[in-house]
C-alpha cells in the first residue's frame, strides 16, 4: 500500500549530493571555426546541504580549465582525475572482456554524477567556510576552453571557397545522454535540475540556437559580432542543454508562432513542406494528456553530419538534414514524421519530466515512445500502428532470445551480457536501441492492464505535479516532482487508480527476458471440445518464465470467441468447449471478430471440426514469442479472411512451410485484394516467390506475379508494356516497387533466374516514364536495380584462365545487360543526382553482388572512392558495407586496416559508428574460426580503441566492445600467446584488479591536506624510456612555478606557456567577446591556498601554435607531492608483500609511476620485463630534444585503492597456496626444516611489523636491511638526478587526447 500521493525522491544516503544546484550560467565568449575552438566560462550557484562542505565535484571532460573562482574573488585549487581516459590502466596482459567490463564499470562509476562523483574536484577556500557553515549559497565560476573536440561538439567546415556563411560552416552539440560534460563543466546528471542563463557570442553572419527563450541579441561596437542571450526558467538538467551555431535560415511556423525551424542555406523550400504538419502533433498531445505544452517555445534545427537522426533537448531538437524532403518524395515522409512526433513527445517526458537515475530511464523513454506511437496511430491508421508494434515486438524478442535479456531497471540485478547495464556509458548501442523499444512495449502492456483512460490520468497527474513544482522558487527538494522514478511512478498509479502493479513491475521491469510459448491443439469430436496444450521453452537464454493470464481466440463457424487461461506451469493443458458444431459441405456466411460476415468455401477444412483457426495473444498483451502449430488450411483461411493485420502477417510467415497449390492461391488472392493492408500485400509477394521456388518442378503457367503485375500496371493496349508512372495510389506504388524484387528471386530448375523474368525486368527499365507523375520515381528506380541484383547467381559465372582479368567479352548476355544498365544509371546520377542518391546506393550494392559471384574482379578502388569524406552519407555507408562484405569473403588485412582507420579518424561520427555496426553484423570471422585476419595485431588494435581510443564517445567504445565480443568472445583470444607470468583471475570474488586512477576519499583528503601550508611544492622529474629502470624521485614542499605542456598524439607542443607578463586578476574571470577570437590568457592556481587572491602561484596561459594533428585539449591537472602517510604506508606494504614472495613470482602490483614515486620500493627483474611489454608512456630526459614527449598522465595523483570494482587481493592467499604445495612435495623429508622456516618467517614478519609501528610513532624513515641496501646502491644515481633537476625547468604535461595506460605521479 502507498500511503500518500506525493512524489518524494528518497535518495540513497551514499548518493546524496552535499550541495544543490539552483542556477547555472553558461557563457561562450568566442567560437573559432577554423581552429574548432570555444572559449567561455560557467558559473554555478550552489546551496550547501552540509555545514562541513569542503569539496565539490563536477563533471568536465576534454575542456581546458584555466581557473576556478568562488564568489567572484577567491581562487580555489582543483584536481582533475578521469579514469575513463584509459580503462585498464594497470593492465598489461589481460585481454578478456570480463576483466574489461569490471574495470569499465569501476571507471564510469568513479565519475558518475549520480554517485556524487566527477572528474574535477574543487577545494573550497578556507575563507568561505563560515558562509558554508551557515548554509549560505556560493557561486563557483570556472573558466575553460575547448579545442578540436572529439565528442560533445561537432564542427562542420566544408573545404570549399568562400566565407564561413557561404560555405555553410556550422557547429552543434552532439552526443548521447549524460555527455554535456564534453563541452562545458557542469553537474552532468538528470537528477540535478536548475534554471539556466545562456550567452553565446558569434560572428554577425551566424545564428546561435539554444534552449530557452531568446531574450535579446546584442551587437558588439564594431558590428562584427553579436551575442545571443537565452534564459530557461524551467528547471532543467545539464544533459538537456544544447547549442547550434551556423548561418541558418529561419522559418517561423505559420500555424504555431511559438515554433521556429532552422536549416542550412538553400534548404528553406523543403523545410517548409517537411515541418508543415508539426502543429498537429502539439495539438494531439495537449488534447490527449489534457495538459498544455510545458515550455513557451520550441525550436527545430536541421544540421549536416548529425550524430543521430534525432537528438532532443529542452525546448529544441537537432535533426539530420537528410530528413528534409519535398512534396514529391513519398518514402521519407513516414520516417520523418515519426521522428518529429517522438521529439515533441520527449519535451513532455524526457526534458520537462526526466528520470531520476539511470535505473529509471525506462519510464521517460517508454512514455515518450508510447505517446509517439499513439500519434502514428492517429496519423497513419490503426493498421500501420499495429504492424509497427508487431515488428518492434519481434525485434525485441529476437534480441533477447539470441543475444540476451534486457533489464529495464538494473538496480536489483545486472545483466549477463559482456557489458554492465548499471551505467549508461557501459551499455551496448544495440542493447540501448532494444531497451527503448522494450520500454515502449511495457508501457503499452501497462495500458491494457490499467486501461487507456486511467493511464492517461496517471500521465496527467505527473504533469500537473511537475507544473506546480516548476513554478516554485528554489528550495531543497522543491523540484523533486519533476524527477520520475520507478517508486514515484508506482505511488502515482496507486493514488489515481487504486491498483497495485508491483507484481507487474517485478516481472517485466526488474527481470529480463520475454515469454516463449509453443502450442498445438486437437479437436475432440465426441466431446466437441478443443484440447489445447501450451508449453514454455525455458532452455534458451533471454527467456522469462511467465505466470499470469493468457488470451486465446478461436474462430468458429458461428463466430469468434475469446478465452482467458491462467498460466502457472511450464506445460499446461486446457479444454475449450466449442460454441458451434460442424456443418458438412455447407456454405454459410461466417461472422468475424469485426462483426462482418463473409462467405467461405469450407470444403478444405475438416468436416468434423467447427474450428477455422486459432490465435494466441491476438492483441499482443504480453512480451512473447509464439510458435503455433495448426493445419495449413487454417493458415490459408486466416490470411484470407482475418481482418487483423497481425493475424495476416503471422499466417504469411507460417505459409512459407506449406508449399502447395492452395497456398499459392491464398497468397495470390491476398495480393490482388484491394482491401488488404499494403504491407501485408507486399509481404505476400515475397512469400509467394519462396513458395514458387520450392514448387518449381510442379509450377504451371507464367512466372509468379507476372499476371498480377500486368493486370495492375500494364498498358491497356499492350499489357507487356508498363503504363506511365502515376503514384497517386500509394498502395499500388508500394506494390509496384515490391513485385519486381519478389519476381527477381524466382529460380528455374537450373537455379538461375528465368529468362522471361529477366526480359520483364529489363523492359521495366526501358519503358519507365515519369514525365507526367507529380511524385519522384527515385525509390522506384532504386528498387528496379535491387531487383536486378536479386537475379544474379553464381551458376552463370564464366570460368576464366587463372591469372587473367575478367573482360566484358567473357560475361554472359544477361550479365552484360545488367552491367550496361547499372553503368548508365551510375553515370546519369553524376549529372542528375536524385533524392538522397538512392540510385547510386543501389548501383554500388549490385556491383558488389557482381563481384561476389565472380562476374567482376574483386577490386576496392571504386568503393574507396565513394567512401571518402565529402561524399553524401548514404553513398558512403553503402560503399563501406560493400567493403565489409569484401573483407569477409577475401580476408584482406589491408582493407580491414583501412576500414579501422575510417572508424577511428573519420570526421563524421555517424559514419564511424555505422561502419563499426556493419563489421559487427557481418564480421570477417567469428570465435574459433580459422582466418588469416585472426592475429594478435588486430587484437591489440581493437583493445586499444576500446580501452583508450574512444574515451570521448561511449557509443564507439561500446561498439568496439561488441565487435571484440563477436570476434573473440568473453575470454582471451586464442591467437595471443600465454604470458610467462600468469596471474589467475578470480572474477567471482572480484579480487584480481583495481583501477588505480579511481581516487578514494582518503586519498583526496591527503591531497587537500596540510591546511597550515600556504604553498605547495611542484617539482617535475624526468624518467627514462620504457624498458629501462625508472629512477626514484624526491619531493619538496617549496613553491615552484610550472610550465604546463600538452602532447598531441605524441607530438609535444605547448599548451600553457609561462610568460613574464603579469595580468590583472579581474581580467580573466569573465571575458567579453572580441572581434577576433583568440585563445585566452588567464592565471591558473594549482592547489594553492584559496584564502588569498592569486599571489602565490600564477601561470600566464597562452595557447600554442596550431597542431599538426587534430587533438582535444585536456584540462590542466592539479599537483601534489605524495608525501602523505597513505602513500608511504601503502608503498611500504607493497614492498613487504613483494619481498615475502621470495622472488619466485614477482607481480607488478603498482603502475609504473607508482614505482617511480617511492624511494624505498625496489624494482625487480620481473617488473622491468613487465614495463617493457606494457603500453605505458615513456618519459624522456629534457636534454634530448629530438625525442618526442610522452603522453601525459591521466591524473595528477592516483593511488590504488581497495574499494574499486576489482580490488587487488593483497592478503597472503597466494603465499599460503605456495606453502601448501611446498608441504605436499617435501612433507616426509623436510618436515622439521619446513617448520623451522615457517617459524623464522613468522618472527621476521613480527619484527617488520614492529619496525613499522616504530616508524609511525617516531615519524622516522626506518626500512629493512634489504631496502637500506637498495637505497645505498642507488644513492649516487639519485644525487646525479637531483643535480640534473636543478638545471632543468620544472615542467609537467597535462592529460592528452590519447591517454596513457597507467596513471602516474605528476610531481615526482
Amino acid at each position: 500500500m502507498y500511503p500518500s500521493a506525493s512524489v518524494r525522491k528518497d535518495l540513497k544516503p551514499d548518493t546524496q549530493r552535499p550541495f544543490k544546484l539552483a542556477h547555472q550560467t553558461l557563457c561562450i565568449t568566442g567560437i573559432n571555426f577554423e581552429k574548432q575552438l570555444m572559449v567561455g566560462y560557467v558559473e554555478l550557484a550552489l546551496h550547501p546541504q552540509r555545514p562541513d562542505l569542503r569539496r565539490i565535484k563536477i563533471n568536465s571532460k576534454q575542456c581546458r580549465i584555466y581557473r576556478v573562482c568562488v564568489n567572484d574573488h577567491w581562487e580555489a585549487p582543483f584536481l582533475y582525475n578521469d579514469p575513463t581516459l584509459e580503462i585498464c590502466q594497470g593492465d598489461v596482459k589481460q585481454r578478456n572482456l570480463d576483466f574489461f567490463q569490471h574495470c569499465h564499470l569501476s571507471a564510469m562509476s568513479a565519475v558518475d554524477a549520480d554517485n556524487t562523483n566527477g572528474e574535477v574536484t574543487i577545494r573550497l577556500p578556507q575563507i568561505i567556510w563560515p558562509l558554508i557553515s551557515e548554509l549560505r549559497p556560493i557561486r563557483v565560476c570556472i573558466e575553460f576552453s575547448l579545442e578540436k573536440p572529439q565528442g560533445g561538439i561537432h564542427f562542420v567546415v566544408p573545404d570549399i571557397e568562400g566565407s564561413l556563411a557561404e560555405k555553410g560552416a556550422h557547429m552543434f552539440s552532439c552526443a548521447q545522454e549524460n555527455t554535456a560534460r564534453l563541452w562545458f563543466p557542469c553537474v552532468d546528471t538528470f537528477s540535478e535540475l536548475c534554471t539556466w542563463k545562456l550567452e553565446f557570442t558569434v560572428d554577425r553572419d551566424m545564428t546561435a540556437v539554444s534552449c530557452g527563450d531568446l531574450i535579446e541579441i546584442i551587437y558588439s561596437p564594431d558590428m562584427k559580432k553579436k551575442t545571443f542571450h537565452y534564459f530557461l526558467s524551467t528547471p532543467t538538467a545539464a544533459p538537456n542543454i544544447a547549442l547550434a551555431v551556423g548561418p541558418f535560415e529561419i522559418l517561423v511556423d505559420p500555424n504555431m508562432h511559438e515554433v521556429t525551424h532552422f536549416c542550412l542555406p538553400h534548404l528553406s523550400s523543403i523545410l517548409k513542406h517537411t515541418t508543415s504538419y508539426l502543429h498537429e502533433s502539439f495539438e494531439f498531445y495537449e488534447e490527449l494528456l489534457s495538459s498544455r505544452y510545458p515550455y513557451s517555445c520550441y525550436k527545430q534545427v536541421f544540421v549536416d553530419e548529425a550524430y543521430s537522426d534525432c537528438a532532443s533537448y529542452a525546448t529544441m531538437t537537432i535533426f539530420s538534414t537528410n530528413l528534409l524532403h519535398s512534396a514529391r518524395v513519398i518514402d521519407q515522409t513516414f520516417n520523418t514524421r515519426q521522428l518529429m512526433a517522438g521529439a515533441v513527445a520527449y519535451q513532455f517526458f524526457g526534458a520537462f519530466i526526466t528520470m531520476q537515475f539511470w535505473t529509471d530511464a525506462w519510464l521517460p523513454k517508454g512514455i515518450a515512445g508510447y505517446l509517439a506511437s499513439l500519434f502514428v496511430k492517429k496519423t497513419f491508421g490503426n493498421n500501420t500502428y499495429r504492424y509497427c508494434v508487431s515488428e518492434d515486438l519481434g525485434e525485441v524478442c529476437d534480441y533477447e532470445l539470441k543475444i540476451g535479456g534486457i533489464v529495464l531497471n538494473p538496480s536489483a540485478r545486472d545483466s549477463t551480457h559482456h557489458f554492465s547495464v548499471r551505467n549508461y556509458h557501459n551499455v551496448s548501442p544495440r542493447y540501448y536501441k532494444m531497451f527503448k523499444k522494450k520500454a515502449q512495449l511495457i508501457m503499452r502492456m501497462l495500458e491494457f492492464r490499467l486501461g487507456t483512460e486511467l493511464l492517461l490520468q496517471v500521465l496527467n497527474k505527473l504533469l500537473a505535479l511537475a507544473y506546480a513544482a516548476c513554478q516554485q522558487k528554489f528550495m531543497s527538494n522543491s523540484w523533486a516532482n519533476m524527477l520520475l522514478s520507478t517508486t514515484s511512478f508506482l505511488q502515482i498509479i496507486f493514488t489515481v487508480t487504486g491498483k497495485d502493479i508491483q507484481p507487474f513491475i517485478d516481472q517485466w521491469v526488474y527481470q529480463s527476458g520475454c515469454a516463449r510459448f509453443t502450442g498445438s491443439f486437437v479437436f475432440n469430436r465426441k466431446r466437441n471440445v478443443v484440447e489445447l496444450e501450451m508449453k514454455q521453452d525455458l532452455s534458451s537464454k533471454g527467456v522469462l518464465k511467465y505466470v499470469g493470464p493468457l488470451t486465446v481466440t478461436i474462430q468458429e463457424l458461428d463466430g469468434s470467441f475469446n478465452h482467458t487461461f491462467k498460466i502457472e506451469e511450464n506445460k499446461t493443458k486446457f479444454e475449450i468447449t466449442c460454441h458451434s458444431k460442424s456443418r458438412r459441405n455447407k456454405k454459410k456466411k461466417i461472422p468475424l471478430m469485426t462483426g462482418e460476415e463473409v462467405d467461405m468455401d469450407l470444403n478444405a477444412m475438416d468436416a468434423d471440426s467447427p474450428v477455422l483457426w486459432l490465435r494466441v495473444d491476438p492483441q499482443m498483451h504480453l512480451l512473447r514469442a509464439v510458435s503455433w502449430e495448426q493445419p495449413d488450411y487454417m493458415w490459408q483461411y486466416q490470411v484470407k479472411f482475418e481482418r487483423d493485420v497481425i493475424a495476416q502477417r503471422e499466417a504469411i510467415f507460417a505459409l512459407e512451410r506449406f508449399c502447395t497449390p492452395q497456398t499459392r492461391m491464398a497468397l495470390t488472392d491476398v495480393i490482388e485484394n484491394e482491401h488488404t493492408f499494403y504491407r501485408v500485400r507486399t509481404q505476400a509477394c515475397l512469400c509467394l516467390s519462396k513458395v514458387a521456388n520450392i514448387m518449381v518442378s510442379t509450377w504451371t503457367g507464367p512466372p509468379a506475379m507476372m499476371t498480377i503485375f500486368r493486370k495492375l500496371f500494364g498498358s491497356h493496349s499492350c499489357p507487356a508494356i508498363i503504363r506511365q508512372n502515376n503514384f497517386t495510389n500509394f498502395q499500388h506504388y508500394f506494390l509496384l516497387k515490391t513485385i519486381p524484387v519478389a519476381m527477381a528471386r524466382l529460380r528455374n530448375l537450373h537455379a538461375i533466374c528465368p529468362p522471361d523474368v529477366m526480359k520483364f525486368l529489363l523492359d521495366l527499365f526501358k519503358y519507365n516514364d515519369n514525365s507526367k507523375n507529380k511524385y519522384s520515381d527515385n525509390y522506384y528506380r532504386s528498387s528496379l536495380i535491387d531487383a536486378l541484383s536479386a537475379t544474379i547467381t553464381s551458376a552463370v559465372t564464366t570460368i576464366t584462365i587463372s591469372g587473367q582479368n575478367l573482360m566484358t567479352d567473357s560475361l554472359s548476355a544477361d550479365t552484360r545487360l545488367i552491367l550496361e544498365e547499372v553503368t548508365r544509371y551510375l553515370n546519369l546520377e553524376k549529372l542528375l543526382p536524385c533524392y538522397r542518391h538512392t540510385v547510386t546506393v543501389s548501383c554500388l550494392k549490385i556491383i558488389r553482388q557482381l563481384q561476389k559471384f565472380g562476374h567482376l574482379p574483386s577490386e576496392l578502388d571504386l568503393f574507396k572512392s565513394y567512401a571518402r569524406y565529402g561524399i553524401f552519407r548514404d553513398v558512403r555507408l553503402a560503399a563501406l558495407e560493400a567493403m565489409v562484405d569484401f573483407i569477409k569473403s577475401e580476408s584482406n588485412s589491408d582493407s580491414l586496416l583501412w576500414l579501422l582507420d575510417i572508424i577511428e579518424t573519420d570526421p563524421d561520427h555517424f559514419v564511424r559508428y555505422t561502419a563499426l555496426s556493419c563489421l559487427i553484423e557481418n564480421p570477417p570471422f567469428k570465435k574459433n574460426e580459422h582466418s588469416s585476419l585472426h592475429n594478435s595485431a588486430l587484437v591489440e588494435r581493437l583493445w586499444t580503441l576500446m580501452n583508450s581510443g574512444f574515451s570521448y564517445d561511449s557509443r564507439l567504445r561500446c561498439g568496439v566492445t561488441d565487435l571484440y565480443f563477436t570476434l573473440y568472445g568473453r575470454t582471451r583470444p586464442s591467437c595471443l600467446p600465454i604470458p610467462e607470468t600468469v596471474m589467475v583471475l578470480n572474477l567471482r570474488d572480484k579480487t584480481t584488479m583495481l583501477n588505480p586512477s579511481v581516487i578514494p576519499q582518503k586519498t583526496e583528503d591527503e591531497m587537500f591536506d596540510e591546511e597550515d601550508k600556504r604553498t605547495l611544492s611542484v617539482r617535475t622529474s624526468v624518467s627514462t624510456s620504457v624498458g629501462t629502470s625508472m629512477e626514484t624521485q624526491t619531493f619538496d614542499s617549496e613553491l615552484t612555478e610550472v610550465d604546463v605542456m600538452s602532447v598531441r598524439h605524441g607530438l609535444g607542443s605547448p599548451l600553457f606557456r609561462q610568460d613574464s607578463v603579469e595580468r590583472n586578476h579581474d581580467e580573466g574571470l569573465k571575458r567579453k567577446a572580441e572581434s577576433d577570437v583568440k585563445p585566452p590568457t588567464s592565471s591558473l592556481s594549482l592547489f594553492t591556498d584559496g584564502a588569498q587572491p592569486a599571489k602565490k602561484m600564477r601561470l600566464d596561459i597562452d595557447v600554442g601554435p596550431e597542431p599538426r594533428t587534430p587533438s582535444v585539449m585536456s584540462p590542466p591537472v592539479g599537483l601534489l607531492s605524495p608525501g602523505g602517510s597513505f602513500a608511504s604506508e601503502f608503498l611500504k606494504f607493497v614492498a613487504t608483500k613483494s619481498e615475502s614472495h621470495g622472488g619466485e613470482q614477482s607481480l607488478n602490483l603498482l603502475p609504473p609511476a607508482m614505482a617511480v614515486a617511492s624511494e624505498s620500493f625496489k624494482r625487480d627483474d620481473s617488473m622491468s620485463r613487465l614495463s617493457e611489454e606494457s603500453s605505458s608512456p615513456s618519459h624522456v630526459p629534457h636534454s634530448a630534444p629530438d625525442v618526442p614527449s610522452a603522453p601525459p598522465p591521466v591524473a595528477s595523483l592516483s593511488f590504488p585503492i581497495q574499494s574499486s570494482a576489482l580490488p587487488l587481493d593483497l592478503s597472503s592467499k597466494g603465499g599460503d597456496s605456495h606453502g601448501k604445495s611446498h608441504k605436499a612435495k617435501k612433507k616426509k623429508k623436510k618436515n622439521k626444516k619446513h617448520k623451522h622456516k615457517h617459524k623464522h618467517d613468522k618472527e621476521k614478519k613480527e619484527r617488520r611489523e614492529g619496525d613499522e609501528r616504530k616508524d609511525k610513532r617516531d615519524g622516522s624513515k626506518h626500512e629493512s636491511k634489504h631496502e637500506s641496501k637498495h637505497e645505498s646502491k642507488h644513492e649516487s644515481k639519485h644525487e646525479s638526478h637531483r643535480e640534473k633537476e636543478t638545471l632543468l625547468p620544472s615542467t609537467f604535461t597535462s592529460p592528452h587526447l590519447s591517454p596513457p595506460s597507467s596513471p602516474e605521479f605528476e610531481v615526482m
